[in-house]
């Protein structure tokens, strides 16, 4: 009795050491990111970017962005907050444009996100904790899946579902999730045979809370740095996409809006093409910044 007792206290400690151990590393990990000042300034442009699109959404800031406030191709003026990137074919407002893009950009992001990422966690951890067939079968649906070029798949899937922004959330959300299941199944099959899930699974853990409870927090840092490089990614193709006509209709996008401005060039209209170029570098810029920064911080190596 004496020796189960002490095998289990031991036990005990060693989940209660790296739970602690993980709180350590989260606190470690943003004394670090805060030292990171243009990291900072980049996590402030997103949320600038957020806010944006927000406000656009709801209809308090560039609405209606359809009215025209003023000529054809009117150049940038200062004389009025809508005429600040000047005006495109139909006299509407460039800079309501760029802001009504941004919140397409954003909401891409976020939705294609909130698809991937959860399907991408959810594979990677049952095929890394339970190995053999489910391994082997996950494995190999992903291995196919990425062995279709990227944006061919995006463009099959679009025209299947007919174009429209559902159809880029879900060929979005259905296509960028093999990154991070390939990550996640082999941090879970190195930490599945780990001291501290041997020493929850002798003292009675389903495989559920070994899963959810004790594994996918300590590999929680990896989910939140795909999570930028992801939402980046689908601002990038969802602006490719519009580009090729393939995406958003009826709405301004950044991509509609540089495919539109190719034509534009050989007029001398530049503004167009300059302010939806000049929102979509910022905002990549800053997720690549800000990922890189998250990367650096909670990698335990570096401590």
């Amino acid at each position: 009795m004496t020796q189960i007792a002490t095998s289990v206290t031991t036990e005990n400690l060693s989940v209660n050491e790296t739970g602690s151990k993980g709180r350590s590393l989260w606190s470690d990990a943003l004394k670090r990111l805060k030292k990171d000042k243009f990291a900072i300034v980049c996590f402030w442009v997103i949320i600038f970017y957020a806010l944006v699109a927000l406000f656009a959404k709801f209809g308090f800031i560039a609405s209606p962005w359809e009215e025209t406030v003023g000529s054809a191709y009117d150049p940038p003026s200062f004389s009025s907050i809508k005429l600040i990137l000047g005006t495109d074919i139909f006299g509407r407002s460039v800079f309501y444009k760029v802001i009504h893009g941004t919140r397409v950009a954003m909401s891409v992001g976020l939705v294609s996100s909130l698809i991937s990422v959860p399907v991408g966690v959810t594979l990677g951890a049952i095929a890394g904790y339970f190995g053999g067939w489910i391994d082997d079968l996950i494995v190999w649906f992903y291995t196919t899946l990425s062995s279709i070029p990227h944006i061919m798949l995006l463009i099959a899937i679009t025209f299947i579902m007919g174009k429209g922004i559902t159809a880029i959330y879900v060929a979005l959300g259905v296509t960028a999730w093999v990154g991070l299941a390939r990550v996640i199944r082999g941090e879970f099959i190195k930490h599945k045979s780990r001291d501290y899930v041997v020493a929850a699974e002798s003292l009675g853990a389903t495989h559920l809370s070994r899963i959810f409870k004790h594994i996918l927090p300590n590999v929680s840092h990896f989910i939140i740095i795909n999570l930028s490089i992801q939402f980046m990614s689908a601002i990038k193709s969802e602006v490719i996409l519009s580009f090729l006509g393939l995406g958003v209709q009826g709405q301004p996008s950044w991509g509609v809006m540089i495919d539109d401005a190719k034509l534009e060039l050989s007029r001398g209209v530049w503004w167009q093409l300059a302010g939806a170029t000049a929102a979509m570098f910022v905002v990549v810029l800053a997720f690549n910044i800000l990922g890189d920064a998250l990367r650096d911080a909670l990698d335990p190596k570096i401590k």
